[in-house]
């Protein structure tokens, strides 16, 4: 006998047996147990989620000799018929190869007439989106008042190419991707049916590559049967899948934290050595760092059993949530700018590298991890020049706005310090106000860089206090500003008393537009 796929061989036959659908499942048991059927049905969902599967299911449930049940037998020629797909009064049509309205109405010729062995002719078309505008006219009338005897079933990837005209008149049932753990839960339930052994740490592997399929699932099990002799081993899962290990991530993201460049490198050379995928690499990256970003946000979301959870915990200590941040952007980005790099390895270093020069001014990963080496430029680590007794501090003569033009800032920080007024300073503390309507500069993460901006600059100790006031113009955003529009206003008056300029004017009945006029660069 001939072997036999999994994916074809391990078909739900019933409702019971299919994994991750339980809302569908669940209106549908109803719906056959009400005897409230309708006449057409729609099943949306990616690849390999069910669609055509929970057709042929209702199907079953409508022609089962016991009467229309939410459980077929499975036994009575009906089902038997339907489940090796000879079942006569069941046409499944595949819209992809059958989208001209000639087609259709071929088709359609046929749904006057009564079924022949069953209690309802159903029609399954897959993929209806691939029929044409004309073949959906074809269908509508049909659709619309259908026989008794008709029950449509259509499926399909992208429900938004179907005419709403169509959509509006059946019911429509979004099959969810696959739980990874519900993909899990089913090859290891299968795996033991089929008496193969495998390793629990090649399963989740299995799980991730099949990206919400089950079909996909079951397809990479058959592949990794083959590849591992009979037994699914995880290594042997890791190299058919050209996976990275959940340690390479957690040691390179180690590495990049204390500012290891030497570290990053050899282990990215150790990952060309054994022949990884550097796209896969960056794309776990990400996932690993979305699992340190929830370690610091919500550590309840993070699976208890997470075999790595110990060190993720550690590293979302280590790291600041902006660091983490910066990082899942600097991963994606890279992921983007790999096929226009040189070579798959030299885009990876270069996105790791990436990691090591940009980080946020005053974090935890800029001052790295004893005796680690970094790469990182001299500027992105410059120590408090308030860490010396000795350092000779530049006094503050009370100009608030020439003190922040002289202040080493960027982003948010840089707009809180133009955008604040001084309202008090004494013994190197600074309480500053900002406009109500710019609250939101009042971050403590902002007055963080700011205090790090002028502790650097002063050469002392500082602290920084930052309240929504009433502001009165003093701030260096207010006093540009101001500066700006009286430069303005003297070229406008400049150029309006230009005796050439009137002459033009009243040549041509012309008018000076103000909007138009520059004032000259301020250093000039």
């Amino acid at each position: 006998m001939s072997y036999q796929v999994l994916a074809r061989k391990w078909r739900p036959r019933d409702f019971a047996s299919l994994v991750g659908q339980e809302h569908v499942v669940r209106a549908l048991r109803h719906a056959l147990e009400q005897q409230r059927l309708h006449h057409a049905y729609l099943f949306t969902g990616t690849r390999g989620v069910g669609k055509t599967t929970l057709a042929r299911i209702l199907a079953k449930c409508l022609n089962c000799e016991r009467g229309i049940t939410p459980e077929p037998c499975g036994r009575c020629s009906a089902c038997q018929e339907i489940d090796t797909g000879r079942f006569v009064d069941l046409l499944e049509v595949d819209a992809a190869t059958n989208t001209r309205v000639d087609e259709m109405r071929q088709l359609l010729d046929t749904a006057q007439y009564a079924p022949t062995r069953g209690r309802f002719k159903v029609y399954v078309i897959d993929e209806v989106h691939m029929l044409s505008t004309s073949a959906f006219n074809a269908m509508l009338k049909t659709l619309e008042e259908p026989p008794e005897h008709l029950k449509f079933i259509l499926a399909t990837t992208d429900p938004q190419k179907i005419p709403v005209t169509v959509l509006s008149r059946c019911l429509q049932f979004n099959l969810k991707q696959m739980p990874r753990s519900a993909i899990v839960a089913h090859l290891a339930r299968l795996l033991g049916a089929e008496k193969i052994p495998y390793e629990d740490g090649a399963l989740p592997l299995i799980g991730r590559a099949a990206a919400g399929s089950m079909r996909d699932a079951l397809s990479l099990l058959d592949q990794a049967i083959a590849h591992g002799a009979g037994r699914v081993g995880a290594d042997d899962v890791r190299d058919m899948l050209g996976a990275i290990d959940e340690t390479y991530l957690l040691r390179l993201l180690e590495a990049v934290s204390g500012a290891s460049g030497e570290a990053v490198l050899a282990l990215a050379d150790e990952m060309q050595s054994r022949s990884l995928s550097f796209d896969s690499a960056l794309q776990d990256l990400a996932s690993a760092l979305l699992r340190v970003a929830l370690a610091q946000a919500v550590p309840e979301a993070l699976d208890a059993d997470l075999p790595e959870r110990e060190r993720i915990t550690a590293l979302a200590r280590a790291l600041d949530p902006e660091v983490v941040q910066l990082y899942y952007q600097i991963a994606l980005q890279g992921r983007e700018d790999l096929p226009l790099a040189p070579d798959e390895h030299a885009g990876f270093v270069m996105t790791l590298l990436r990691m090591l020069a940009f980080r946020p001014e005053g974090s935890q990963a800029d001052a790295g991890l004893s005796g680690s080496t970094s790469i990182a430029p001299p500027a992105a680590r410059v120590a408090p020049a308030a860490a010396s007794a000795d350092a000779a501090a530049s006094p503050f003569d009370g100009d608030w706005p020439g003190l922040v033009r002289g202040l080493a800032l960027t982003g948010a920080a840089r707009e809180l310090a133009r955008n604040a007024e001084l309202l008090r300073h004494q013994d190197g503390v600074f309480e500053l106000g900002v406009p109500k309507s710019m609250a939101y500069l009042a971050d403590k993460t902002y007055q963080d860089k700011l205090k790090a901006a002028l502790e650097q600059h002063l050469g002392r100790r500082t602290q920084v206090r930052v309240v929504p006031a009433e502001v009165h113009g003093a701030s260096a955003a207010a006093l540009e500003a101001s500066e700006q529009g009286a430069r303005q206003a003297e070229a406008t008056r400049a150029v309006q008393g230009d005796r050439f300029v009137q002459d033009l004017v009243n040549l041509f009945d012309a008018n000076v537009v103000d909007s138009s006029v520059q004032p000259r660069p301020k250093d000039t």
